[in-house]
């Protein structure tokens, strides 16, 4: 029997490229179609929110428009969306595609009440564009987005263990957290998830388990409510 029935996952831009850096590695986001189809055929409902920073991040632009330079991120992560749906069908699961910017031609605007009717049918639905705003981050999109559909868990998959006091791929002495209460998390000001985030899950008492997702089956176990990585909870 599932631990969670309902649960949102968070996957960055950047995992999508493989060790590449840029693009789109079709055999990475093939096994993450695998492991989120056996989440989904375990009877635990899923939904996926994806960044778009293998394609374009705002920050690369440092001298363009913000709102401009963010609205070219919602349209990456569109991309990496459809990428996704057509590898999580060929796992031979249902999945759909939803924007919180309209592109009716290639997905549904986003709906709340119609990406909860999908999950209940069984089908994962992916995220794209976002909030569908510049000057947020597909982090608090996820936030967001597992509040609307009423999620009962946000994983966060990194490419880290879980949570530290500081960068481990910097310090050898950084200290893992299995457990951590969100203002800890706040107050060390956490570079897995931003602050904006973290304080929607904190109001709305939604916990967070950050992840490694480079580990293969950690996704799965994660959403079957097994131990690891860091959870953050009140």
């Amino acid at each position: 029997m599932p631990v969670y029935n309902r649960i949102l996952l968070k996957l960055s831009g950047e995992a999508f490229a493989g060790g590449g850096g840029f693009g789109i590695h079709m055999p990475t986001v093939e096994r993450y179609a695998g492991e989120i189809s056996q989440i989904c055929r375990s009877g635990i409902q899923i939904a996926v929110v994806i960044g778009g920073g293998n394609f374009w991040r705002g920050r690369m632009a440092p001298h363009m428009d913000r709102a401009a330079a963010d609205q070219m991120g919602m349209m990456a992560t569109v991309i990496n969306a459809l990428a996704l749906r057509d590898a999580i069908e060929k796992q031979g699961s249902p999945a759909r595609v939803q924007t919180a910017i309209e592109i009716r031609d290639v997905a549904e605007p986003f709906v709340r009440l119609r990406a909860i009717r999908h999950l209940e049918k069984g089908r994962v639905v992916i995220f794209a564009g976002g909030t569908g705003n510049p000057f947020f981050s597909t982090d608090t999109a996820a936030a967001l987005r597992a509040l609307e559909i009423k999620a009962e868990l946000l994983l966060k998959a990194t490419r880290v263990n879980g949570v530290y006091d500081k960068d481990p791929e910097k310090f050898a002495d950084a200290v893992f957290f299995k457990e951590l209460s969100y203002i800890k998390a706040l107050n060390l000001g956490v570079k897995v998830m931003d602050a904006t985030a973290i304080s929607l899950c904190m109001d709305n008492q939604v916990p967070i388990v950050v992840f490694n997702l480079s580990e293969e089956g950690n996704m799965v176990k994660a959403a079957k409510g097994e131990a690891i990585g860091t959870i953050v909870r009140e």
